[in-house]
Formats: structure tokens, C-alpha cells, sequence
């Protein structure tokens, strides 16, 4: 099992530094590949050499070189085949402007309810758009008034470069957002083990950052299965005047090229929780935990808090936590003494359906 680093890295890297990246990104420094050269976007912003030849794995193997040319391929032989009509035939692809509709729905400066309504109500009959529109507003259920989370819509858009990278791919591999057919497509794109691999396997939106600060009311979150700390980073820089104690926890067992955190403990997340009170006062986050070796099963079952929260696949696709079903099913049948206060979309990669989950422990 390979060590978890104890620094933030890039490997190969010699100039990579996460706040240093971040700082770049505010002043314009560095952006999302605009030019669509992803290759060269990933070894400028990370300080890679031009010859990098590392071997990227994921669901699949690549290499930067063989990304880049994917993407150059564009929609060529079904790559971008992301919908399909009742008899299987590939759809034409959506219009930038309802790409651009979906992607607006996650900006920090835009109202999600607000933009769930736009996406479908300003859709032409039956197409992709509306479709998406359709299957969005039907799982979704953000904070209920009691709770008294207000998601504060920012004046500029908030600093995270991943929604960025993310953004731009939707409008490169012509993806306009999941719909309910989703969960049938069993291929993604050559760029998505890279963001993986950079970045982490779902992207965080602000407002779903903003609900997990506010979930836990100055609790620490252990974010268990942090893998390379991406989420970890972006919640302990959220509020930098009042910072939220976020502790990364990780087996080891997947690498990552990029390293976001200094600080990862490494350990079983079962037996993490065993040595702290089972995780009483504190708010359990899953980021895309795995599905094999019941993972997900053992954990639930061994956290004794309040607070359950977890970014996974909202449809039965088997991608994260169980094979045929999603964590909410699951939950609500084997652990009913939670409720579901809260689901809500997050940027999802080309082929992805992927949410916010929330769950509370009832009151007794």
C-alpha cells in the first residue's frame, strides 16, 4: 500500500503549491483551457516537464498526450454520444447556450432554485434540455426553510478551479447534464482520469461547500476517503475568518498525482473511527466513496454522530457507495433512524449524474 505524502505535491512537480495555485487563478494568472489544449493546461498549471509520460489510472489508463488527443477527435465516432433516442440512435448534441444553462445552475452568483426552473422552462419541447431540466427538479430537494441555511448568492464568482476546468469540458464534450437515460451510458471521456487524478472525483459547488459549513455548526467534518484532499482544501479555505475543522482521512490504497493537503491520516476509516468516540460531535463526509468491500455499509454503521453527508451518484448507476442503489435508498431502509434533509445536484462530468446528499439523526 503506497504512502500517503505528507506535504502537498504534484509528483514530477517541483513548483506546485495549492495555495500558490489558487492565488494564480484569482489574479487571471492561470485558467481553464480556453484553446481546448488540455495537455498543455495540465503541465503549465501543475509545473510538469513537456515530456511528461506519466500513466494517469483510473476506470482506464492514459497518458496526457493520448487525452489530448481524444479531445482534438472531438464528437468523432461517438465520443460525445452522451444522449440517444428510444431506439439507441445518438441524438444531436445540445446548443452551447443549454450547456451554458446547465453550468450556470452551480456559479456562486447565480440562484440554484432560480436556474433548476430556467433550465426547463425556457427548454423547446422534448429536447436534451428539457429532458435534463426534467430529471434535475424531480430529485431535487434542497434545505427546508427549519433549517436555516441560506445559500448567499457572491458578486463574483467564488475561487475554485476545478468548476472552471469542469465548465469548460461540458461545453468541449458537447455535455448539457444528466438526464434520467443517464444511467445507461457506460462510457466517459479520456480527460476524466486526469481531473480524477488533479482534482478528485467530483467537483464541489459553492453551494454545496456553503451547506456543509453550515451543517456543521463548528463541528469538525472528517472527510473520510479524502483522496487526494481536494475537498478538504476547498472547505478549510470556505471561510478563512472563521475556518471549519476538517480532518482528511484515506487508506492509501488509490494514488494520486496531485496532493492538495499536507495532513492526511492515513488509516482503515472504521478503525479511524473507532479511536475518535465513533465520531460523536463531529459531521461524517463521503466523497464519492467506493462501492467494492462495503465500504459504505461499514462505515454508516459505525459512526455514531448526527450528521451524515455525502457527494455521490444520485441515480442506480453503481458508480459510488452501492451497486443498485443509492446511499439515500440504502439508508432509508437499513438506517431509518436518519432522515434526508437535503439533496442537490453538483457539476457532473460528461455521463455522470452526481448530488449532495444530507442526512440528520432524528430526534429522539
Amino acid at each position: 500500500m503506497p504512502t500517503i505524502p505528507d506535504r502537498a505535491q504534484t509528483e514530477d512537480s517541483t513548483s506546485f503549491s495549492p495555495d500558490a495555485y489558487f492565488d494564480a487563478w484569482v489574479k487571471g494568472e492561470i485558467t481553464a483551457p480556453y484553446d481546448n489544449d488540455f495537455r498543455k493546461f495540465i503541465l503549465t498549471t501543475f509545473g510538469l516537464p513537456r515530456d511528461d509520460t506519466y500513466t494517469y489510472a483510473a476506470v482506464a489508463e492514459v497518458t496526457l498526450l493520448q487525452a489530448q488527443t481524444y479531445v482534438e477527435f472531438g464528437g468523432q465516432g461517438g465520443l460525445h454520444a452522451w444522449y440517444r433516442d428510444d431506439q439507441g440512435k445518438p441524438l444531436d448534441p445540445p446548443p452551447a447556450v443549454d450547456i451554458a444553462a446547465y453550468t450556470n445552475i452551480f456559479k456562486s452568483t447565480t440562484n440554484t432554485q432560480k436556474a433548476l426552473v430556467g433550465l426547463a422552462s425556457n427548454a423547446k419541447k422534448e429536447s436534451i434540455r428539457a429532458s435534463i431540466g426534467q430529471h434535475l427538479q424531480s430529485l431535487y430537494q434542497p434545505p427546508s426553510p427549519e433549517r436555516k441555511i441560506v445559500i448567499s448568492k457572491l458578486k463574483k464568482e467564488h475561487t475554485n478551479p476545478y468548476f472552471d476546468v469542469w465548465a469548460w469540458s461540458c461545453q468541449n464534450l458537447e455535455w448539457a447534464g444528466p438526464e434520467a437515460a443517464t444511467s445507461k451510458v457506460r462510457f466517459s471521456h479520456a480527460i476524466l482520469p486526469i481531473l480524477y487524478h488533479h482534482f478528485g472525483c467530483v467537483c464541489p459547488s459553492y453551494e454545496s461547500l456553503s451547506i456543509i459549513y453550515q451543517l456543521a455548526k463548528g463541528r469538525p467534518v472528517i472527510d473520510l476517503g479524502s483522496g487526494n484532499g481536494y475537498w478538504s482544501y476547498m472547505l478549510r479555505v470556505f471561510n478563512k475568518q472563521k475556518p471549519l475543522t476538517v480532518v482528511p482521512v484515506d487508506n492509501g490504497i488509490s494514488e494520486w498525482r496531485t496532493v492538495w493537503v499536507p495532513d492526511t491520516n492515513q488509516i482503515d476509516g472504521v478503525e479511524y473511527l473507532k479511536k475518535n468516540n465513533d465520531g460523536k460531535d463531529q459531521v461524517l463526509l463521503l466523497v464519492y466513496p467506493q462501492v467494492g468491500l462495503e465500504f459504505t455499509s461499514k462505515i454508516l454503521r459505525a459512526y455514531k454522530g448526527d450528521t451524515i453527508i455525502c457527494a455521490g451518484t444520485q441515480n442506480s448507476n453503481g458508480y459510488t457507495a452501492f451497486a443498485k442503489e443509492t446511499i439515500a435508498d440504502w439508508i432509508a431502509r437499513e438506517m431509518p433512524v436518519f432522515e434526508k434533509i437535503c439533496q442537490i445536484p453538483l457539476p457532473s462530468f460528461a455521463a455522470k449524474d452526481e448530488a449532495l446528499f444530507a442526512f440528520q439523526r432524528k430526534a429522539s
